[in-house]
């Protein structure tokens, strides 16, 4: 796809303000709120057994993020994931820490297995696990294993029959059939805790407002990358706390004429 057409979409959340429901980690949850605010998004979290499943249905998209993980959250993931399915609302799906534990572990594929998730947003090693390949995790954080991320990502995408978001320093989204790379970002978003959570939900604003899901995921990818790397631009020698501020102000301002200055997209041709 052409910058152009990820500036487009881009334009369309501006113009329809998607409401974003957020089952997230308690870590991250002001951060991801202020972060779909600044891209023109209304987000809302809400939790509770008994409202999140018409929540979730009046939604434009629906997130879940295993980030700090409980049996009530599990509970409550499913129940707002079969409503959104049952009213044909997009499910993004951020497997936080996939194989660091076994409950951790088995309460994500518990996930993926009762309901019908449209993108899967992790790094390697998460999107390693999830499927049941060997990958070293960190706690939460990947460690380093010398895999192809893009053979990862689309046999993922294969066997979990979804859209693959995975992340890293080369962004790499696959729905099997067709492959993107996606050469945005900036090594300070490691440094900020909640960029990846936060991206996470950001692909839910782009699958509010776009119906084709892959298109979707790589134009919230490259959008969030760009406005990365303007902001680390802007912001040198100054420290997480200081790009924090202005990445968000980056997401707030992000214009056209700068995706298609800066953004790197690559198609990758299937064997």
């Amino acid at each position: 796809m052409t910058a152009q057409e990820i500036a487009k979409i881009l334009d369309n959340v501006r113009k329809e303000n998607p409401l974003v429901h957020n089952i997230t980690n308690v870590v991250v949850t002001n951060f991801t709120a202020n972060g779909l605010l600044a891209l023109g998004a209304s987000p809302v979290m809400a939790y509770a057994h008994e409202e999140v499943a018409d929540m979730a249905k009046i939604a434009g998209a629906l997130v879940l993020n295993i980030g700090t993980l409980n049996s009530d959250v599990v509970k409550a993931m499913i129940i707002a994931g079969k409503s959104a399915n049952d009213h044909d609302v997009p499910v993004i799906f951020d497997p936080v820490g996939v194989g660091s534990t076994k409950f951790r572990t088995d309460m994500a594929r518990k996930i993926l297995a009762e309901v019908n998730v449209s993108i899967v947003r992790g790094n390697a090693a998460e999107i390693a696990n999830l499927i049941g390949d060997n990958w070293s995790m960190k706690g939460v954080d990947a460690g380093s294993n010398g895999g192809n991320p893009i053979e990862l990502a689309q046999s993922a995408a294969r066997r979990l029959n979804t859209i693959i978001a995975l992340t890293g320093k080369e962004d790499v989204v696959s729905d099997s059939n067709e492959t993107y790379m996606i050469h945005n970002g900036h090594p300070i978003l490691t440094k900020v805790t909640g960029t990846g959570c936060l991206l996470s939900s950001v692909l839910g604003v782009f699958a509010a407002v776009e119906k084709n899901h892959l298109f979707a995921a790589v134009s919230g990818i490259t959008v969030y990358g760009v406005a990365a790397e303007i902001a680390a631009s802007k912001t040198p020698h100054k420290g997480p706390g200081s790009f924090q501020i202005e990445f968000l102000n980056q997401l707030s301002h992000l214009a056209a004429e700068e995706i298609v200055q800066i953004s790197s997209v690559e198609k990758i041709e299937h064997p």
